[in-house]
């Protein structure tokens, strides 16, 4: 029996509490638990849903033969090593947040995948775009970049472009 190919998985990551060092951190753990990784500029945002401090978001693509609930199972773990308060409201301050936002060309509501953000959040998006601007989102069935110009268009996409410097280790 043959192994299963690997699923090519974007991963949305965003934190507003020691957010540089909370994102080079989960960057590596990521780096060495995962194939052909490559990671989108960073942006800054506004806190979502709530008064905060301000986000940086970012998107990662890795390749895997992982099944979703595995991952989720592991991104949750990542989350919690990184101090992730669960107690706290779904819309508050984040030392990491880590989300799938698309696995392959899976459609799976019962595990919000894709992520409806993809569609809704210039965080998101944006980066996404930048790292794969031809990737068609399985729902709507037309490029990530088409997205983005929509969304360009109606005058929602306030993000700023932010440094994050990361070094693999």
């Amino acid at each position: 029996m043959s192994a299963p190919n690997p699923q090519r998985i974007y991963l949305g990551l965003g934190s507003n509490t020691r957010a540089r060092e909370n994102l080079g951190s989960c960057l590596n753990w990521l780096a060495h638990s995962f194939r052909q990784m490559r990671v989108s500029p960073a942006y800054r945002s506004s806190a979502y849903g709530f008064e905060g401090s301000d986000f940086i978001n970012l998107v990662v693509s890795i390749d895997s033969v992982i099944s979703p609930l595995a991952l989720k199972d592991w991104l949750i773990a990542l989350e919690d090593r990184h101090g992730r308060d669960r107690s706290q409201p779904r819309f508050s301050d984040r030392t990491l947040d880590v989300d799938i936002l698309l696995f392959g060309d899976l459609v799976a509501p019962q595990w919000h995948i894709p992520r409806q953000e993809t569609l809704t959040q210039p965080y998101i998006l944006k980066p996404l775009c930048d790292l794969d601007p031809e990737r068609i989102h399985p729902v709507e069935q037309v490029p990530i970049k088409q997205l983005w110009q929509a969304m360009q268009a109606c005058g929602h996409a306030a993000i700023e472009p932010v440094d994050l410097p990361w070094n693999p280790q």
